[in-house]
C-alpha cells in the first residue's frame, strides 16, 4: 500500500498499518419512518396557526427600549462605528470554535487569502476592547486558545450562555477619498449563544395549548416512541385538573426534561423547545423550568388546577426569558452566522437529516431582517446579511464540499428565501472554523481511495475498533450523494464513516512565532460578514 499525500508520508505513514478504515455503510432500523412522516410542522413566530409573521411580539416598552439602546450604541460609535455579528448554531455545531478561529485569525492577521481587506493589502491590524456591557459575561478566547494548544490540544468546552466580545479593526478603506482621511476603525462585537436558547424564540407566538398540542403530538410519533415513554407514561397517570401542586409539576417537568435530553442526543432538533430546560443557566432549580405540555382539557380549567399553575409558568417562562433574550440580543443585530452540523445529521440517520429544516424555517422567521434606513440606524437596526455555514467541513475530502455546501441550500431554502424577501442577503458555505484533518490518497488493492488523516477522539469507534485518542488514522470517509433531494425524498441511507477527531496537535508558527490555526473557508465567511463595510 502506497501513500499519496505529499509532504506528510514520513509523518503518517507508519501510523496506517496496512488498512484504511473504511466501515459498514450506516443501517437503519426497518421501523424508521420517512422524512416526511418525521417532519414537524413549523412553529409559527407570531399569528394563527399557519398564518404565521416574520417577527415576534414585542411590547411598546420593549421597543422603546431597543430604540434606546441602539441609540447608545450610535452616540458611543460617532467616530467608531460598531458591526453586531450574531453567531448561533443549533446544538454541538461548532459556534465556541468558528469564534475562536475568527479571533485569531484576525488578531494574528492569519491565512485568509480570501479576506479582501487583508489580501489587498489594506488591514493594518486589530486588538481586543473592553465590551461596552459589563452585564454580559465575556467570551472566553484566552481559555479557548489555551485548550486548543495544550500538550495533548483539546477542543473547547461547548457553548453554555450567552457571552460577548469586542475586537476592534484597523484598516485603509479603498475608497477614494481614504488617502485624505487616515486609515478608519470598526468596532466588531461578536454575540454567541446557545443554539438551544435559539429555538425558544418561536414559543413567543404560541399559546401553552398551541404548544402543548405540537409537543404530544411529536412525542407520540413513532420516531419518538422511545424518547418519551417515561414521560408520557408519566402525563397519562397525571390528571391535569387536580388541584395545583409543586409535586406534580415538578416530576412532570423532570420527566420531560429527561425527554428532550434523549431526543437531542439522537439528532432531534425541533423537539427541544423549551431550551432552557436543556442548558438551565441561572434558572437552574426555578419555578420557570417548571412546567410541561399537557393535553387541554375539555371545557375550562379552574384558576387552582394543575394545568392553570402549568399554564402560567409557561407564559410566565415567555415573558421572563425568552422575550428578554430576543430585545436584548436579537434586536439589536447586523449580521448573523448560523452554524449547522449536517455531518452528524447524515450520521444519525434519515429522520435526523429532515429535523433541522423546520427548525431553522421557524427560528430564522423570528429575526428582524433587511436592509437598515441609513437614516432609521440610529434608532433601529435588522440584521442585513445571514451565512449559513455546515461546518466540520474538513470531515469529509474537498470533492465533497460542493455536496455539503449543497445539502445545507436544501436544508435552509426556505428560511434563506423568507430572508431574501425581507430584504437580507444570504450565503451558504462549507467551512470548518479549525482543521482537525489532513488529506491524501492511499492504494489499495489497485484502487486509489482519498482519505482523510486526523486523530480520533478518545471513545470514538469505528467498525469494531474503539480508539484512545492517541492513535492517527487514515480514514475513507465515503461520498456524499450528488442529488442532495434523495435523502429527502427517499430517506436512502449514505454510506459516511463519520468520527469525531481531536484537535490538530502540530501547529504552524508564523514569523512572529504566534500559532497558526488552520482552517476552511473561514477567510471566504470573514469576508462575506464583513468585508462590505472594510470596502
Amino acid at each position: 500500500m502506497a501513500y499519496e499525500g505529499g509532504d506528510k508520508r514520513d509523518l503518517f505513514l507508519p501510523l496506517f498499518q496496512g488498512e484504511v478504515r473504511r466501515g459498514p455503510a450506516l443501517a437503519y432500523r426497518p421501523n424508521t419512518p420517512s422524512p416526511s412522516q418525521t417532519r414537524p410542522r413549523s412553529l409559527p413566530c407570531r399569528g394563527n396557526r399557519g398564518h404565521a409573521l416574520p417577527q415576534p411580539p414585542t411590547t411598546i416598552t420593549d421597543e422603546l427600549g431597543i430604540a434606546l439602546s441602539n441609540l447608545a450604541d450610535s452616540a458611543s460609535g460617532v467616530l467608531t462605528p460598531t458591526l453586531r455579528l450574531g453567531v448561533t448554531g443549533l446544538s454541538r455545531a461548532g459556534k465556541t470554535i468558528f469564534i475562536t478561529a475568527l479571533v485569531h485569525n484576525l488578531l494574528t492577521q492569519g491565512r485568509l487569502p480570501g479576506f479582501a481587506p487583508l489580501a489587498d493589502g489594506r488591514f493594518i491590524g486589530a486588538k481586543l476592547a473592553e465590551y461596552p456591557d459589563a452585564t454580559i459575561p465575556r467570551f472566553a478566547y484566552e481559555q479557548h486558545m489555551a485548550a486548543l494548544t495544550a500538550n495533548p490540544p483539546t477542543w473547547p468546552e461547548s457553548t453554555r450562555r450567552i457571552s460577548q466580545l469586542r475586537i476592534v479593526l484597523k484598516y485603509q478603506s479603498a475608497k477614494w477619498w481614504a488617502g485624505m482621511t487616515g486609515p478608519a476603525t470598526l468596532n466588531l462585537d461578536i454575540v454567541d449563544y446557545p443554539g438551544e436558547w435559539l429555538l425558544d424564540l418561536p414559543l413567543l407566538g404560541l399559546s401553552f395549548a398551541e404548544w402543548s398540542a405540537d409537543a404530544l403530538a411529536r412525542a407520540r410519533k413513532p420516531g419518538h416512541a422511545e424518547e418519551a415513554e417515561a414521560f408520557l407514561r408519566e402525563l397519562d397517570s397525571t390528571d391535569v385538573l387536580k388541584d395545583a401542586n409543586d409535586p406534580d409539576a415538578e416530576r412532570l417537568a423532570a420527566a420531560f426534561t429527561s425527554y428532550l435530553r434523549r431526543s437531542r442526543e439522537h439528532g432531534a432538533l425541533s423537539t427541544l423547545p423549551p431550551g432552557r430546560f436543556l442548558l438551565p443557566g441561572d434558572l437552574e432549580g426555578s419555578p420557570a423550568l417548571t412546567f410541561a405540555p399537557l393535553p387541554k382539557p375539555d371545557g375550562a380549567a379552574r384558576r387552582n388546577s394543575l394545568y392553570a399553575m402549568l399554564e402560567h409558568r409557561y407564559e410566565a417562562y415567555k415573558a421572563q426569558v425568552v422575550r428578554p433574550f430576543f430585545r436584548d440580543h436579537f434586536a439589536r443585530l447586523d449580521r448573523q452566522v448560523v452554524l449547522v452540523d449536517t455531518l452528524r445529521a447524515l450520521n444519525t440517520g434519515p429522520a435526523a437529516v429532515a429535523d433541522p429544516e423546520p427548525a431553522l424555517t421557524a427560528v430564522l422567521a423570528c429575526f428582524r431582517q433587511g436592509e437598515t434606513n441609513p437614516l432609521l440606524r440610529p434608532f433601529t437596526r435588522q440584521i442585513g446579511r445571514i451565512l449559513f455555514a455546515a461546518t466540520k467541513a474538513d470531515h469529509v475530502h474537498h470533492p465533497s464540499h460542493d455536496r455539503l455546501e449543497a445539502i445545507l441550500n436544501r436544508l435552509v431554502a426556505n428560511a434563506a428565501g423568507r430572508a431574501r424577501f425581507a430584504g437580507a442577503q444570504t450565503r451558504s458555505i462549507a467551512l470548518a472554523g479549525i482543521r482537525a484533518t489532513a488529506e491524501g490518497t492511499i492504494r489499495e488493492n489497485g484502487e486509489t481511495l482519498p482519505t482523510l488523516i486526523g486523530t480520533p477522539l478518545k471513545g470514538e469507534a469505528l467498525d469494531g475498533t474503539t480508539y484512545d485518542g492517541k492513535t492517527e488514522i487514515a480514514l475513507f470517509p465515503g461520498d456524499l450523494p450528488e442529488r442532495p433531494d434523495s435523502l429527502f425524498e427517499n430517506g436512502n441511507p449514505v454510506a459516511l464513516n463519520f468520527l469525531r477527531f481531536a484537535p490538530p496537535a502540530r501547529l504552524e508558527r508564523n514569523a512572529a512565532g504566534e500559532v497558526v490555526l488552520p482552517h476552511i473557508r473561514l477567510d471566504r465567511a470573514l469576508d462575506y460578514l464583513i468585508g462590505d463595510w472594510m470596502a
